[in-house]
C-alpha cells in the first residue's frame, strides 16, 4: 500500500528529467541493446558491441516499450518505478531490523543520497540489480526472535536475488558472500538446518547466471563479453598497487562521497556516548549486524578489482545499508536523533546541486543535466549548420551524434572517433586532418575550476596511469592544435561544450561520365 507514495515522491521529485535525451552508458550501451531486442528479439545486442551483460534490464525496458511507446519519458518513468520498488525494499528491510521510524528516515536518506536521486531515472543495469538485491536482504533478513526464517523467505530471497544477477552479474557478490556467511554459521553450530537451506538458497542464482553466459558463449564464442571489455573490467586491473588504490578510492566512496561523510562521522561521533537510558531502542541484533558487514566488505574488497572504472552506480545498494547502520546507531545512543536525520538530509540535498572539491563523474549528482542540455545545443547546432560534416568526437557524443533513437538528433551524422580529448590523442587527429571537417569536444568529467580547492590534485598521477584519468584540452588549445576555429561553445556550472570548424583546401576536378 505505500508503493503508490513512493513512487509519486520519486516521480515529482525527477518531474523536470523526464524527457531528458539519454546520457553516457545509457546510450552507449542499454538503450541500445533493449532496443534491438524491441525491434528483433534478440538477446544479444545487434547494433552495439556485445558485453555480455545480462539481458533483464532489456527484457523490462522492451517490454515497457510496448505499453508506453518508445520515448525517453516512457524509459524514465519505468526507472522511477524500478526505484520506488527499491525504496520500499530499503524500508521493509530497515523496519524489520530497526522499526518503522528508522525504516521511514533510511529511506529518505536514501532518495536524496545524491547518487541514488541521480540514478533514479537514468537506465543503467546498476539501479534494476540494486532494487532486486536490496528485496532479497529485506527477504533474508526478515527472521523471529530465535534468528529462524521461513520456507518462504528461502525462496523469495533466492528469486530476488536471481533477478539481481539477471540485471548486472556482479549483484552475484552479494548472495555468495551471504553464503559464505551461512557456512560459517554453519560450521559454529551444525545442528541448525535452516543455515544449511539458506547456503542453498543464496547460491541458487548462480545457476541462471551460468545458463545466459553459456548461451552468450553459444552465440558469439565469448563467455564474458569481448576481449577488450574482459581486459578493461577485469584482467588488466591485477596489480596489487591498484588494488590497494581502488580500496581507498572504494572506501572514500562508501563513507565521504557527496556529503556521505555527515552521518558517518556523527555515527562515529554518537557511538561514544554512552547509553544510558533503560528505553532506549534496541540496537540491530548482532547476527544480522555482522551479515551487514560481510556484505558491505565483500562488495568494498570485489569492486576495487572488478571494472575498469570506478563508477560510484556500482556501489548502489550499499549506500541503504551503510545509512540503515548510521540511523540505528543514532537512536540507540541519542534522543534527539531526529536533529543528525535533519542535517544529513540537508547535506545530501544541498550536493544535488553543489559539487564537491575534486573530480568526479557527471552522473553522482545532478552534473549529468548540465552535460545533456549542452550537448542537446551543440549536436541541434551541428545538425543545423553542417548536417553532411563528419564530425570529430569521443565517446559519449559519438554515439549522440551517430543514433538518432537516442535524442539527441534527427538524422545520423558521421562521426570519426578519438579515446578523450588529451592532448595526446589531439595530437594524432591532427597527423589525419582530412578524416574530419568538424570537431565536438566537451569536458569528460566536473573538475574544480583553476584557482579552486582540489582535494584530487595531488592523486592526478595515480589516477592517469591506473583510472584513464586525462586532462582534457580547452577549445582555444584544440582549435590551435588542429588548425581550425572555435565557431560555437557554452559553458554551464563547469561544464563545457564547443563545435570547431576546420576550412580544408580540397583538389577537385570534373569528369565525364563514360
Amino acid at each position: 500500500m505505500l508503493f503508490p507514495l513512493f513512487f509519486a515522491v520519486v516521480y515529482l521529485s525527477h518531474l523536470t528529467l523526464l524527457r531528458l535525451p539519454y546520457f553516457w552508458d545509457e546510450g552507449g550501451y542499454y538503450i541500445p541493446a533493449a532496443w534491438d531486442f524491441f525491434r528483433t528479439g534478440s538477446l544479444i545486442p545487434q547494433t552495439t558491441v556485445t558485453n555480455a551483460h545480462p539481458p533483464l534490464p532489456s527484457i523490462l525496458l522492451a517490454g515497457w516499450w510496448h505499453l508506453s511507446g518508445f520515448v525517453v519519458s516512457g524509459t524514465r518513468t519505468l526507472v522511477c518505478i524500478v526505484s520506488a520498488s527499491a525504496l520500499l525494499g530499503v524500508y521493509k528491510l530497515t523496519r524489520t531490523l530497526a522499526g518503522a521510524a528508522a525504516a521511514a528516515v533510511v529511506a529518505f536518506l536514501t532518495a536524496v543520497y545524491p547518487i541514488w536521486y541521480a540514478q533514479s531515472t537514468l537506465a543503467h543495469a546498476d539501479i534494476f540489480a540494486a532494487a532486486f538485491t536490496l528485496w532479497g536482504l529485506a527477504f533474508y533478513f526478515d527472521r523471529d526472535a530465535a534468528n529462524q526464517s521461513t520456507a518462504k523467505n528461502q525462496i523469495l530471497a533466492a528469486i530476488m536475488f536471481s533477478l539481481s544477477a539477471l540485471s548486472k552479474e556482479t549483484a552475484i557478490i552479494t548472495p555468495i558472500a551471504l553464503a559464505l556467511w551461512e557456512a560459517v554459521l554453519y560450521l559454529q553450530n551444525r545442528k541448525k538446518r535452516d543455515t544449511l537451506r539458506w547456503m542453498a538458497a543464496l547460491l541458487s542464482p548462480i545457476a541462471p547466471l551460468a545458463a545466459w553466459y553459456a548461451y552468450h558463449y553459444h552465440r558469439t564464442g565469448f563467455v564474458f563479453g569481448n576481449p577488450e571489455f574482459l581486459r578493461y573490467n577485469a584482467t588488466a586491473n591485477l596489480s596489487a598497487y591498484r588494488i590497494a588504490l581502488c580500496l581507498w578510492h572504494r572506501f572514500l566512496h562508501l563513507t565521504t562521497h557527496m556529503n556521505m561523510f555527515v552521518p558517518v562521522v556523527a555515527t562515529v561521533a554518537v557511538f561514544l556516548i554512552p547509553v544510558t537510558s533503560a528505553t532506549a531502542p534496541q540496537n540491530i541484533r548482532k547476527s544480522a549486524l555482522k551479515a551487514i558487514a560481510v556484505v558491505l566488505l565483500a562488495n568494498w574488497m570485489a569492486f576495487s578489482v572488478l571494472g575498469g572504472a570506478l563508477l560510484t552506480r556500482y556501489l548502489l545498494p550499499m549506500y541503504p545499508l551503510v545509512l540503515l547502520i548510521c540511523v540505528s546507531t543514532w537512536r540507540r545512543h541519542l534522543r534527539r536523533w531526529w536533529l543528525i536525520a535533519a542535517l544529513s538530509a540537508a547535506a545530501f540535498l544541498s550536493a544535488i546541486w553543489i559539487n564537491p572539491p575534486y573530480a568526479f563523474a557527471p552522473e553522482d549528482n545532478l552534473t549529468y543535466r548540465d552535460m545533456i542540455v549542452l550537448h542537446q545545443q551543440a549536436i541541434h547546432f551541428i545538425e543545423q549548420n553542417y548536417p553532411q560534416a563528419t564530425v570529430l568526437t569521443a565517446w559519449p557524443a559519438t554515439s549522440e551524434l551517430s543514433r538518432p533513437e537516442i535524442g539527441y538528433t534527427h538524422h545520423p551524422i558521421k562521426t570519426i572517433g578519438i579515446s578523450n580529448f588529451s592532448a595526446e590523442q589531439m595530437q594524432k587527429a591532427a597527423a589525419d586532418p582530412g578524416a574530419y571537417d568538424t570537431a565536438f569536444i566537451f569536458s569528460t568529467k566536473w573538475e574544480p575550476p583553476p584557482g579552486a580547492v582540489n582535494l584530487g590534485k595531488r592523486n592526478e598521477s595515480a589516477d592517469t596511469k591506473f583510472f584513464d584519468f586525462h586532462q582534457d584540452m580547452h577549445p582555444a588549445a584544440a582549435a590551435a592544435l588542429l588548425h581550425g576555429e572555435v565557431v560555437w561553445q557554452a559553458h554551464r556550472k563547469g561544464e563545457w561544450v564547443a563545435v570547431l570548424r576546420f576550412p580544408r583546401i580540397v583538389d577537385a576536378s570534373l569528369a565525364l561520365p563514360r
